[in-house]
């Protein structure tokens, strides 16, 4: 038999061969590539400019009335003010929602707290205040629904000079999570942090995976980790019935930055899509 390759010139067999590769290549590579983004990939909540990439919902107002200018962009910052309210503060309880929900990822970003505490507002939110994941989108909220269901990463600052107060703590309007081993009744769960003063900048990190693991870190330390976040519990108020669904695995949801009678301040804002 005739070997038909030799009679062939070394450019046109090479020809062939890288043909043959080529059309052995599963479709399914080029029909769907895969996207992996780096290890550094961060992605920025606040343009420090503006919060158009993000929603307000206020007690007792419809979703996206920013009443008495409570979330505004000044110097670069997210502010939390409420020197525009008049009157008591009648559980005013606000959130700053970005538009985006998330499941797996990590969390960054600096708060510190301001001047002055609406002294009309409940008193435990003196120097309190705090980040929501998880949480149920804000269009799903009737106007009198007080708390969203979510998960709250806690943020407090020291009242009295001396006297322990940790920051970066759990707790969890209309939900439940896993803590040693088991679901937790408490609403709150304290962290191991350090106590910071009022007018401290601290970086606080949030590491989600889903409805697995959550892990919370203040100034480079983890100060606390729980497990299998899930709709359970008290607190919130006057949801709609559908959407509570006690038992429910919390796999995916929005962030919000909290307002509840005490002014402070955000800042680098930041969020890393982690793999799962």
């Amino acid at each position: 038999m005739i070997n038909r390759f030799k009679l062939l010139p070394i450019p046109a067999l090479v020809w062939i061969i890288c043909l043959l590769f080529v059309n052995c290549k599963p479709k399914t590579q080029d029909q769907n590539p895969i996207q992996v983004q780096p290890e550094d990939s961060w992605i920025q909540l606040f343009n420090g400019k503006d919060i158009d990439d993000w929603t307000v919902k206020i007690h007792h107002y419809e979703v996206g009335d920013n009443f008495g200018d409570t979330f505004r962009v000044e110097d670069g910052l997210i502010k939390v003010r409420y020197d525009k309210y008049e009157g008591d503060f009648n559980g005013r309880y606000g959130h700053l929602y970005y538009n985006t929900p998330y499941s797996h990822y990590h969390l960054s970003m600096e708060y510190r707290f301001s001047d002055p505490w609406y002294d009309s507002a409940p008193g435990y939110t003196l120097l309190n205040s705090g980040l929501m994941f998880h949480s149920q989108d804000p269009r799903t909220m009737p106007k009198e629904q007080d708390w969203p269901i979510s998960v709250e990463m806690q943020f407090l600052a020291e009242v009295n000079e001396g006297e322990e107060r940790p920051t970066g703590n759990m707790c969890s309007p209309g939900t439940d999570v896993v803590f040693e081993g088991k679901v937790d009744p408490r609403h709150c769960i304290s962290s191991t942090s350090k106590t910071y003063k009022p007018d401290e900048w601290v970086k606080a990190e949030l590491i989600v995976h889903g409805d697995s693991l959550v892990t919370h870190i203040i100034n480079g330390e983890k100060v606390l980790e729980y497990t299998h976040p899930q709709i359970g519990g008290g607190v919130a108020n006057r949801y709609d019935e559908r959407i509570k669904i006690d038992g429910k695995p919390l796999k995916e949801g929005f962030i919000a930055l909290q307002s509840e009678g005490q002014p402070i301040e955000f800042r680098d804002i930041k969020l890393k899509v982690l793999e799962h």
